[in-house]
């Protein structure tokens, strides 16, 4: 996501340039008919936000860095690190911004604390089912680490995909949604709740033509496109694609899956739940990880390693303000590296300005 700000604007820090970055600030009115016009010259800035994670060899996540720890890259250019904002779930607000803040910076104040989605692909063959059953439990204890504030929704996809449960801090509403995502049957149809709601834009009868996980994370993603700050989804599945001969096609509904979920600043963590040391349908989990700025963590041997990544990952994020250096606009490379530290960066590999 990129901003267009021009240079009569005040310099920001910390959060409040998170908002600046995220606006396209307007000029003013035409001038009126006979009115003298006069141009007045200024350099246009472009801003990038990006969600960036950090985490030791443990997974635990690195906290206490400053924007002269990054190197940023677009497009193999050096792109200067204007802020460097961390939000945990003790943050009050996401992204840092006080509703006054936001409203200040004319941006949309975002709710207290961070929202998660888990997305459950459910299936009643053996080799996935242990693996699923095993891990709604560790679900349900991940929850139990989130700070109060921390908001969870459920969806499911087998043949079509049902939302189970909304945004909601409630650990045992959530405990039984999980629960109920792997279980066969459709879900009534939830009302749009408080802000933050997902019921309030979910597509119920997108969601119930979705025929693929692929178009399932679409209308997800579609509907997280309507809420403010970065969000995590934790997809607990066991594959992407279609396989082809000796290739897995991911196809078009991915691309528009993957494209809504980095417009609505989602990062897939994909957690697979296959009973086997390999299978064909992770390359399309590897790679929805690898296009969000999440991670890829198989179940099979060691479950607990992957939750203790899940937990450190959700536990904070950086909110990094890039200033872009002067290229067309379209979509951009981007690399994000932590010079001199032995840590593991994750980050979305593109934007689209």
């Amino acid at each position: 996501m990129a901003g267009r700000v021009a240079a009569r604007v005040p310099f920001r820090t910390g959060a409040l340039a998170v908002a600046a970055a995220v606006l396209a600030l307007a000029g003013g009115p035409p001038p009126a008919v006979g009115q003298t016009m006069r141009v007045r010259e200024h350099v246009e800035v472009r801003r990038a936000v990006v969600d960036v994670r950090v985490v030791d060899r443990r997974g635990d996540p690195v906290t206490g860095l400053a924007p002269a720890d990054f190197r940023a890259f677009v497009d193999g250019t050096p792109a200067a690190v204007e802020s460097a904002e961390w939000v945990s779930g003790t943050a009050p607000f996401a992204e840092g911004l006080t509703p006054e803040q936001a409203a200040a910076a004319g941006a949309q104040a975002a709710p207290p604390g961070r929202l998660v989605v888990l997305f459950f692909q459910s299936d009643f063959s053996q080799v996935r089912l242990s693996g699923l059953m095993r891990m709604t439990f560790k679900a349900i204890d991940v929850v139990a680490k989130l700070q109060p504030a921390d908001r969870v929704a459920v969806v499911s996809f087998d043949s079509r995909l049902e939302l189970r449960l909304d945004f909601t801090n409630d650990r045992d509403r959530i405990a039984a949604a999980i629960h109920r995502a792997i279980l066969p049957g459709s879900e009534p149809s939830l009302a749009a709740g408080p802000f933050p709601s997902l019921a309030a834009s979910f597509d119920a009868a997108a969601a119930t033509r979705a025929a693929s996980p692929e178009v399932g994370l679409l209308v997800t993603a579609r509907a997280l496109e309507k809420l403010p700050g970065a969000k995590s989804l934790v997809f607990f599945g066991w594959g992407l694609g279609t396989k082809a001969g000796p290739r897995i096609w991911l196809g078009r509904s991915y691309d528009l899956a993957r494209d809504a979920l980095l417009r609505a600043r989602v990062s897939v963590f994909a957690i697979d739940v296959t009973d086997a040391d390999a299978h064909d349908l992770e390359v399309g989990l590897q790679q929805i990880a690898a296009d969000t700025g999440g991670f890829y963590a198989k179940t099979n041997l060691f479950p607990g390693q992957a939750i203790t990544r899940l937990e450190g990952a959700l536990a904070g994020h950086y909110v990094l303000v890039l200033v872009c250096p002067e290229k067309p606009r379209g979509v951009h490379a981007l690399t994000i590296e932590l010079p001199g530290r032995a840590a593991t960066v994750l980050a979305k590999p593109t934007f689209q300005d």
